[in-house]
């Protein structure tokens, strides 16, 4: 694979959170014959082997009080022989899958290394890393102790358990995490996928603080799959995980290589800086794998990029509302119209929230799962900010020009009518332009105030002047298949010029001309 240098444009790279296995006509027909013929004897005995281990595994912590199910069980006979009797079995049920597993490098002990950092993440059998790595403990949702078998196997596992949902929860994580890794080898090595869910392996996207929070050396650990067909990864669209399991078991084998690279000890900069310290590491494994390391991140279910603090969706819900209302039947003149009703709700009385079912008559729409389907795109519940899709597909539709989108933004986020936007409205606007929630605004503020207060002649000037929102525009914020139509005179003497063409009617006019006292520099067309 190609050498890229690290943390270059990510809209360089492709979707790193898309994996679908393609497979030629001869593929297809070995696939079915050995498929037939393995899976159902593979699944067989891998089932056997995790049905040996749910006793077993209950066995470790059997008889114990509270108190001593608090300590690490590194000896004894529930150490040399369960921990022994399980990493056994847990070997024999990869190895019943068609994995054939090489060890390259040495891994260190666990004072020399408590945390190991393994990437690139692939797909939940990536777990076949941890009988390599003598059982390290992991983190695991709280959720996964209910599932029969792997519930036990995490008790053995004395899994520090998180309820992601649960601020509290998260916090006594943390804190038992860094405890344990600042134990001087009181407790076993733990084991950690720093990207924090799986990727097609073309990327490594941004990694996350938590083995990095305690500043302690880490082992990086790298996950090769060197296979012709490669069946491992499961992403967030693409093949199944019923589809990967049933491929990589429809292989006579499958080769995988776990790479224990020298131990990484902090400076004491990435010691104060767990951030820092994330990145560099995750800048040295790409290297080593030859692949670019990104801003990527998944939030909640959403695949996003960052560009300057923001959070840009790969999949803009603007897009995707867009394909939903062309599918429902609306013409492009029907789509302008019925973005100018959403800018005459948001003037009514009615405001700027509306439900599900509003939508349908707002939006001319004939199908009400249309309409759910879109309040789905920009919230989690029946109701959504028609100012978020609003802004959003005018942002990337080429039915106004950006500064005439950002004079409205403007005007529906400056609440006080002030001429200028806090922190807060600034959070909100980018949020709304952009079609997702944006919580680290910080940077952009802080660029919009170097000058006085956060006006919309500064916000202009921020967004088509400074490099990395240019970004924003050229790269996110254009209809597909068109240029970008930015302004042709952006500024004049340090103002935005008039420039007020592309507004769809004069319902749109009329917003423009309500707010022309707290933006004089962007004057009603009739004005010009």
């Amino acid at each position: 694979m190609e050498r890229r240098d690290s943390r270059q444009a990510t809209s360089d790279y492709p979707h790193p959170f898309i994996h679908k296995l393609k497979l030629t006509r001869a593929q297809r027909i070995r696939g079915i014959v050995l498929g037939t013929i393995l899976f159902p004897i593979r699944i067989f005995l891998v089932a056997l082997c995790f049905l040996m281990m749910w006793p077993i595994a209950r066995l470790r912590l059997a008889g114990l009080s509270e108190e001593e199910r608090s300590r690490p069980v590194v000896a004894g006979w529930r150490w040399w022989l369960l921990h022994s009797i399980i990493r056994f079995l847990s070997r024999a049920a990869f190895f019943f899958l068609g994995f054939w597993v090489r060890v390259k490098g040495r891994r260190a002990g666990r004072k020399e290394a408590p945390v190991l950092a393994v990437a690139p993440h692939s797909s939940f059998l990536d777990m076949l890393v941890l009988p390599e790595t003598q059982l390290a403990t992991v983190v695991s949702r709280s959720e996964n102790q209910k599932i029969p078998v792997i519930g036990a196997l995490l008790e053995f596992n004395q899994s520090v358990m998180v309820n992601r949902k649960n601020p509290e929860s998260r916090k006594q994580a943390i804190a038992q995490i860094i405890e344990r890794l600042t134990s001087n080898g009181y407790w076993p090595q733990m084991l950690m996928f720093p990207e924090g869910t799986t990727t097609n392996g073309t990327i490594l996207i941004k990694f996350k603080r938590g083995a990095f929070l305690a500043g302690v050396p880490v082992q990086p650990v790298l996950l090769h799959y060197p296979n012709k067909l490669d069946t491992v990864r499961w992403t967030h669209k693409g093949t199944t995980w019923i589809e990967t399991l049933w491929h990589t078991c429809s292989q006579l084998y499958t080769n995988v290589t776990v790479e224990y690279l020298p131990v990484y000890t902090p400076s004491q900069e990435e010691k104060d800086d767990p951030n820092l310290y994330a990145d560099n590491v995750q800048k040295l494994m790409a290297k080593t794998l030859g692949i670019p390391a990104t801003d990527h991140v998944m939030e909640g279910r959403v695949p996003t990029r960052m560009l300057g603090g923001l959070s840009l969706p790969l999949e803009p819900p603007a897009r995707e509302t867009l394909s939903l209302l062309h599918k429902d039947g609306l013409r492009e003149s029907e789509v302008e119209a019925a973005l100018t009703q959403m800018i005459d709700r948001c003037q009514s009385e009615q405001g700027w929230r509306a439900v599900v079912d509003e939508l349908v008559p707002l939006m001319g729409l004939t199908d009400r799962q249309t309409a759910a389907k879109i309040c789905g795109l920009y919230s989690k519940d029946d109701k959504v900010d028609l100012r978020q899709i609003y802004l959003s597909v005018a942002a990337v539709s080429s039915f106004m020009d950006f500064k005439s989108l950002l004079h409205i933004a403007f005007t529906l986020y400056d609440r006080e009518g002030s001429g200028s936007l806090t922190a807060v409205d600034v959070s909100d606007l980018m949020g709304a332009v952009v079609g997702s929630p944006q919580y680290h605004t910080e940077e952009l503020y802080s660029e919009l105030s170097r000058r006085g207060v956060p006006t919309e002649q500064e916000l202009f000037r921020v967004l088509t002047t400074h490099p990395t929102y240019q970004k924003l525009i050229s790269e996110y914020l254009t209809s597909e298949g068109a240029e970008s139509r930015m302004p042709s005179t952006p500024l004049i003497n340090g103002k935005v010029g008039n420039n007020n063409e592309g507004l769809p009617n004069d319902n749109r006019s009329a917003l423009l001309h309500k707010t022309a006292d707290n933006s004089s520099a962007l004057p009603h067309k009739k004005d010009d």
